[in-house]
């Protein structure tokens, strides 16, 4: 019959499991540190943010929008070519859309250097954007002879560019920058934990730390007895 580890030998077990398991936390805890810091990343260390891009692909989106009305207004009114010349090279600000356009090229770049080159953070530039947006369209819409036409696109390109320059500013204040701020502070806060773990965890154990008594045998008590009995 086999016997149980007694003495030192079972305080040696104890403290040998002990330091596998106190180990064994250690390499977790790093790793899920470690994951989670990779993925709250700084803007700088990474290429852009997911919240950023997708502001940026919206940005994309109301260029191409913008210049897909003008493109489908230019081929109403008489043939592409036809319309280019009045618009472009006869331009005239009461009787032409192509300042729209232009209007929308403007955001696109200003934006896109901005905020995906640049990488800023902060409003100033699309509020820069939007204002003048406005201002150009109210002045468009007042002084221009196009509502006169009674055409869709006379109404449809000044809202349509108005309506997307206020959303591209309401998803940047209200979406990429609080975002990106809050993932800053997980980082933050996820790397002063990851610097305090190691001293919370205990470090390894040596084998004179734990004792635990010997364990009594089955059967020793009848043996003790039957080697000296009692008169």
């Amino acid at each position: 019959m086999s016997k149980l580890p007694t003495g030192p030998e079972n305080a040696g077990v104890n403290s040998f499991g002990h330091s596998a398991s106190i180990s064994t936390m250690q390499s977790i805890t790093a790793a899920q540190v470690a994951a989670r810091l990779d993925s709250y990343k700084p803007i700088g260390k990474r290429n852009i943010s997911d919240v950023r891009r997708t502001f940026c692909l919206f940005v994309t989106f109301d260029l191409l929008f913008v210049g897909l009305l003008w493109i489908i207004e230019l081929n109403v009114d008489g043939g592409i070519i036809h319309s280019l010349k009045n618009e472009v090279i006869n331009y005239k600000f009461k009787n032409s859309y192509f300042d729209i356009f232009l209007l929308a090229v403007f955001r696109f770049f200003m934006l896109v250097f901005a905020y995906a080159l640049c990488r800023l953070r902060h409003w100033w530039v699309i509020a820069v954007t939007t204002a003048v947006t406005s201002a150009f369209l109210i002045a468009k819409v007042i002084i221009s002879k196009l509502l006169a036409e009674g055409t869709a696109f006379a109404y449809l390109l000044p809202i349509i560019s108005f309506i997307l320059a206020w959303i591209e500013t309401w998803f940047l204040d209200f979406k990429v920058l609080p975002q990106e701020a809050k993932d800053e502070n997980n980082v933050f806060t996820i790397s002063d934990f990851s610097e305090q773990a190691p001293l919370i965890l205990p470090g390894p154990i040596s084998d004179g730390q734990f004792y635990s008594p010997p364990e009594s045998v089955v059967g020793s008590e009848e043996e003790d007895d039957s080697e000296y009995p009692v008169h």
